[in-house]
């Protein structure tokens, strides 16, 4: 059952920005490591970013290094991902995720509640 909720996904052009946003209720993400997850048509669900629960703490894909910011909102809630200089290859259903263990951040396993996803596409 999901628990999280993603938002801020659309159709962009190459080269343009989004954020997406991972929102949950009643402190279920606020002392917890958040994943953020995509699975492009035809293929497995791929690890894009984490943070941390404090936030002191981030990781990304190789891809997305450089291009993709993750960041927790203080005081919310709320964990985002800012994505800059969006390519095609960024088109996929993005998940975000609970990480219990703050550890081990690109397996999906680690991670127990997940959001329904939000779709990003980029045209060419």
């Amino acid at each position: 059952q999901a628990q999280l909720h993603e938002s801020g996904g659309k159709l962009v052009q190459t080269g343009s920005s989004l954020r997406l946003s991972c929102a949950a209720p009643d402190r279920m993400i606020g002392n917890y490591g958040i994943g953020w997850f995509r699975q492009a048509p035809g293929d497995e669900r791929k690890f894009v970013a984490a943070i941390n629960w404090s936030g002191l703490s981030t990781y990304y894909e190789d891809s997305v290094k450089g291009r993709f910011t993750i960041s927790r909102e203080k005081g919310t809630e709320t964990v985002n991902l800012q994505m800059d200089a969006l390519k095609p290859e960024d088109t996929a259903v993005y998940y975000c995720a609970r990480n219990i263990w703050n550890e081990d951040w690109t397996s999906d396993v680690k991670y127990d509640y997940w959001g329904q996803g939000t779709q990003v596409t980029v045209s060419s």
